[in-house]
């Protein structure tokens, strides 16, 4: 039954949105660090456009995983966080657009 799994396994996946959420806010950030990392202390070696561009298609990567990881992880259950995934989205959307256009230029 359900009480066994959850007993075997510990908590239950569908409570874990927010460490989901709060994962794939710090990885957003890393990844704007790394990028940073070229375009302030590497400017010769590391091209701004290159640096863009590879925060762009990280970015767009780890919003795939991110959706990917809430889906499956509330999969069968009652539990739906549409709201929360679109708002973490458009926020980093609107933030990798932002540093695109104003960061290293």
């Amino acid at each position: 039954s359900s009480a066994d799994v959850e007993r075997m396994i510990g908590r239950r996946v569908e409570n874990m949105t927010g460490l989901i959420t709060i994962s794939y806010i710090a990885a957003w950030l890393a990844t704007f660090g790394g990028t940073a990392a070229g375009y302030f202390y590497y400017p010769w070696a590391y091209p701004t456009p290159s640096g863009h561009y590879a925060f762009i298609v990280l970015t767009i990567i780890e919003a795939i995983g991110y959706i990917f990881a809430v889906k499956v992880s509330e999969e069968g259950s009652q539990r739906k966080s549409n709201g929360v995934v679109a708002g973490v989205i458009a926020g980093t959307a609107v933030g990798t657009v932002l540093i695109s256009l104003y960061v290293g230029n």
